[in-house]
């Protein structure tokens, strides 16, 4: 090999860089730099750039959102470039040849390509960018859109005001979406979370859905081949929406199952791949009440049961008797009504809410199974309030609820042993603010749960301070509500259940105006009152606050028609659906309170 001096060492290098410095200028026209959608249907982004010897590509790991907006950041240093879409991950690429350079001699284009000289053939997209752009800066440059002189732009063709753009103004917040309709961008929420721009972390109990709210499950594919049978209890506001679908195609084609009201009436539509099969209710279903609804289908028969309406049939049409359901199975809604089949008479989703779900002798966990969902809330229930406590979990029965407890803990409210009232001068005492504001409130929800042996005692006094006062309690072995509205007091009488047999039993009462209502063990409601002139004239300013199981002794038998408290337990009290009081036997709040025997 031939040894070089210095000299000629530093002779050669000068003469090839002038070499590629010539070559440079002559590919020049070639260099360029364009960021685009890899495909059309934007599977994921790339970017091209040419610095005049060989192209260079940066591709993104992770796709591009549709119908979202997505952010991306690209850099380039000499040969060397990376991108990142979304936050995602940094993917690099490196160009060919010799140059670093790019210079620009053409105007910037956004969106297509324009009439750039030579540009579409090196490109493998034909068509411009579908969409919006909101953004772009580039070298701590922001452009503005607009035309001159009001922005930078010096032309335009086929642009229009970005509708998608009503979301830069609606900042959702966890992980929630934005949608847009023709007038307004609404925020789609993530499970556990709601609010207008999904601000409110909600502990859900039993799901609410508003009309744009869904959950997903797994599907139940070959479950459901030969026989179907499957439970669900909701409460509806609206007289027509999807409850439940679970389809084979996401084009809504093929097998099918759905659970939807059209029109106020309950309908089970399904399809075994040669033809539809739809069952509708006898009669329309009230709104705002809880409703039970059953659907058995074995074959080509599916038989429909909504509460105690007579059972409705039918057959599906053709040969086929066996259904397949591969895709997620939806409750409350889908998010894309594209995925439904045409058969299904409704298109819009459910609103109300559903506490029960079983599905082929199984009960769901509603929200624990879950795969993901959207827009679900908490419908106004006693479980929102937690009542089991954290060793059991609330289980929703109608406007009630069972407590389904940890092992070792033996009362059904998972307690160690409710309070128990021995009927004279045996109490438990509220009085702090949140329990009077809830006295206050009008219309007032009362839920307790007890068990007493004895035919007459006061069960609950509430006093809100402002000289009216509600009582519940025995009188001869009848639940009696009392309350006092303007100087009169008003009495609803419910005879119709015995209570007084040492059993537990649950009682609703609402005071609404001058109007109530007494429900005991979700049996019919009690609204039968009269008025009477009240037999006190004593202030009850002294007595403010809500007793429980009775009260002192002279306080007793001045202000109420008992002369003792109840002999029992009570196990639990929830005031206006979500606010629970502590039912303990603390000496703070309680007056000879023994521990109940279950």
């Amino acid at each position: 090999m031939p040894q070089y001096t210095i000299k000629e060492k530093v002779q050669m290098v000068t003469k090839a860089l002038s070499t590629t410095e010539k070559l440079r200028k002559i590919l020049l026209q070639h260099s360029y730099i364009v960021p685009y959608p890899a495909r059309a249907h934007f599977e994921n982004f790339m970017a091209e750039f040419d610095c005049g010897s060989g192209v260079g590509v940066v591709r993104s790991e992770e796709t591009v959102l549709l119908n979202q907006w997505n952010h991306i950041t690209l850099y380039r240093h000499r040969w060397d470039a990376w991108l990142q879409l979304n936050g995602g991950k940094h993917v690099q690429g490196r160009s060919k040849g010799l140059f670093s350079r790019i210079t620009f001699r053409e105007p910037l284009f956004i969106g297509g390509a324009g009439n750039t000289t030579g540009l579409s053939e090196k490109l493998p997209v034909a068509v411009g960018l579908k969409g919006c752009i909101r953004h772009l800066e580039v070298n701590d440059h922001v452009y503005k859109f607009a035309l001159e002189p009001h922005g930078e732009a010096s032309k335009g063709y086929g642009i229009e005001e970005c509708t998608a753009d009503r979301c830069s103004r609606v900042p959702c917040q966890h992980g929630g979406k934005c949608l847009t309709s023709e007038d307004s961008a609404v925020c789609l929420c993530p499970l556990g979370f709601s609010g207008d721009l999904c601000e409110i972390r909600v502990d859900l109990q039993v799901p609410s859905f508003n009309g744009s709210s869904h959950l997903r499950y797994r599907g139940l594919g070959e479950e459901a081949l030969t026989w179907l049978d499957f439970e669900i209890t909701l409460k509806p506001t609206a007289s027509n929406g999807l409850i439940l679908y679970n389809g084979h195609r996401g084009d809504g084609l093929g097998d099918f199952m759905a659970l939807y009201l059209y029109d106020g009436y309950i309908e089970f539509a399904y399809d075994l791949g040669t033809g539809a099969g739809i069952v509708t209710s006898q009669h329309r279903i009230s709104l705002g009440e809880w409703h039970q609804v059953r659907v058995s289908r074995t074959g080509r028969l599916a038989i429909l049961s909504v509460d105690n309406q007579l059972p409705s049939e039918v057959l599906s049409p053709g040969a086929f008797t066996q259904l397949s359901l591969p895709l997620n199975l939806y409750l409350g809604g889908v998010p894309n009504f594209g995925i439904v089949s045409p058969q299904v008479r409704v298109r819009t989703a459910f609103i109300g809410c559903v506490q029960m779900v079983n599905i082929n002798g199984r009960t769901v966990p509603i929200l624990a199974e879950a795969l993901g969902g959207a827009n679900v809330d908490n419908c106004p229930h006693p479980c929102i309030a937690r009542p089991c406590g954290e060793d059991g979990e609330c289980v929703p029965e109608l406007d009630y609820f069972t407590c389904r407890c940890k092992p070792g803990y033996r009362d059904q409210l998972c307690a160690r042993g409710p309070p128990s009232f021995r009927g004279t001068d045996s109490y438990l005492h509220y009085n702090e603010p949140f329990t009077l504001e809830a006295l206050n409130s009008d219309p007032l929800d009362v839920n307790v749960r007890f068990k007493v042996s004895s035919e007459t005692g006061l069960l609950l006094w509430m006093n809100s301070g402002y000289g009216e006062f509600l009582s519940l309690g025995l009188e001869e072995g009848a639940l009696v509500l009392r309350f006092t509205v303007r100087g009169e007091e008003v009495v609803v009488v419910h005879n119709s259940t015995t209570v007084h047999d040492n059993l537990w039993h649950r009682v609703k009462a609402v005071r609404d105006g001058s109007s109530a209502v007494l429900i005991v063990d979700n049996g019919p409601a009690m609204t039968r009152q009269s008025v009477e002139i009240p037999p006190m004239s004593i202030s009850l300013g002294e007595n403010e606050g809500l007793y429980v199981g009775g009260m002192p002794n002279t306080s007793l038998q001045s202000f109420t028609r008992y002369k003792h408290g109840i002999k029992g337990c009570v196990a639990d009290l929830v005031l206006n659906t979500d606010y629970r009081l502590q039912v303990i036997n603390h000496s703070e709040v309680g007056h000879n309170v023994g521990e109940c025997e279950v």
